[in-house]
């Protein structure tokens, strides 16, 4: 695997990263994911947990589920996603199980991250199916969409009285 980014990496990341920007300003999670095949979008989405109340809703299963439907098969062989955020396990699982050939992605998640960090679910010796990793494109960008979403979060609620959060953490029990 090379490291040379070529054009279309850039250009379907480019479009990740404008959807990863519209949840930003509908207040979600900055990620954004493109499905590609044969240089054709067949599915795309970005985080919608908060908006559909949905734990599930992560940009990369919003555009699986999009990708399935418009291929009418839930197995996307040769295709190839593009993620600004690495994917979680739950993510990871569905993109191995949805044989996916490769995922391409930019900031690394050093917390929850299963392509790399925290796990390497893509080459598991355990499942059937392995996938390409490409990480790394497009970074910068990518994680400035996450800092800046973090950042806006901890200034809510900083701006929220010590006691008041003091209280709202033992109520849940922490």
């Amino acid at each position: 695997m090379s490291d040379h980014v070529g054009r279309d990496e850039i250009f379907f990341m480019r479009m990740a990263l404008d959807l990863a920007a519209k949840a930003l300003s509908l207040g979600e999670t900055p990620v954004g994911a493109v499905i590609v095949k044969r240089a054709t979008i067949i599915g795309a989405g970005f985080n919608k947990v908060e908006m559909e109340h949905d734990p599930t809703a992560h940009a990369e299963i919003v555009a699986l589920r999009k990708a399935a439907r418009a291929q009418g098969d839930w197995r996307l062989k040769d295709s190839i996603v593009y993620v600004t955020l690495e994917p979680c396990v739950m993510c990871a699982a569905a993109l191995l199980n949805a044989r996916v050939e490769r995922v391409v992605f930019g900031a690394w998640d050093i917390r929850y991250g299963a392509f790399g960090s925290l796990f390497d679910l893509a080459h598991d010796p355990r499942y059937n199916h392995e996938i390409e990793i490409k990480s790394g494109v497009m970074q910068k960008e990518s994680a400035e969409l996450l800092r800046d979403f973090f950042r806006q979060q901890r200034l809510r609620v900083v701006g929220v009285p010590k006691q008041l959060r003091r209280d709202a953490r033992e109520a849940e029990g922490g």
